[in-house]
């Protein structure tokens, strides 16, 4: 089995250090990274400068640019062979509900699945890198039992986004598959004056849960479980294509 390991905190970042280290006996494992913080980078490619790639001592491979980046890098031409398993991660802090719109870290897993390759976007739901190992050490579990199954991995891709209690390892309670919750709207921007007296702005952090109900990301890890949500791209409101074709049909008999 090979797996492409990447993340939005940075090649250093203690969380993929900590994933690379369970998985590295389980796997042929390659990293490639971003050479900085990328969080709430998303699905971004960096279209308009040069992309360079370096290589750490320890042999993770960084690059200038987004996780996104990375991972397209690695899958059109770095690597030279095309992985089993693309796995994103750990992130430092939770990626539930509205967060996965924003997430580098769920970004370059779903830049693993959009090349049609499984791929599985690991955070921790509390920031400060407590109780990595054990996450680690629950990730490596993930990911052994689903490539134990018979077709979960060369057949058709799935992403998945996994979030773990900051739990010592025995503590962590069992899996449960959620959908996402909902967030309440972002705290209010920050500003601050620059030293030449122009105001700076900020951008507020995440608001509290709005849908945490039972059946949630959000409730799950409450709990201390391992939440697992499959995702998918398709953006389209199928139930409402209906209502705007009516609509579309309207508006053009008014323009008549």
């Amino acid at each position: 089995m090979k797996i492409l390991i990447s993340n939005d905190d940075g090649y250093q970042a203690p969380g993929i250090v900590a994933l690379h280290e369970a998985l590295k006996d389980l796997a042929e494992v390659e990293v490639v990274a971003p050479e900085h913080n990328n969080s709430a980078k998303s699905n971004a490619l960096t279209l308009h400068s040069p992309l360079y790639v370096q290589q750490a001592a320890n042999g993770f491979r960084y690059v200038n640019g987004t996780p996104a980046d990375c991972v397209h890098i690695a899958l059109t031409g770095l690597l030279g062979y095309r992985p089993d398993l693309v796995v994103s991660g750990i992130n430092n802090g939770a990626n539930m509900g509205d967060d996965t719109i924003y997430s580098g870290t769920v970004g370059a897993a779903m830049e693993g699945y959009l090349f049609g390759i499984p791929a599985i976007a690991f955070s921790q739901v509390e920031k400060g890198w407590g109780e990595i190992d054990a996450a680690a050490r629950k990730a490596r579990e993930i990911v052994e039992r689903l490539a134990a199954r018979q077709g979960m991995l060369g057949a058709e891709p799935w992403l998945l986004n996994v979030n773990i209690p900051n739990r010592p390892f025995d503590e962590l309670l069992p899996a449960r598959v959620c959908r996402l919750g909902r967030r309440h709207a972002a705290e209010r921007v920050i500003t601050q004056s620059s030293p030449r007296g122009e105001t700076m702005y900020w951008i507020g952090g995440a608001g509290p849960a709005k849908d945490g109900a039972d059946g949630t990301d959000f409730h799950a890890t409450t709990l201390g479980h391992v939440a697992i949500t499959p995702l998918k791209i398709d953006l389209t409101d199928h139930d409402a294509l209906r209502y705007w074709a009516q609509t579309a049909a309207q508006l053009a008999q008014d323009v008549r």
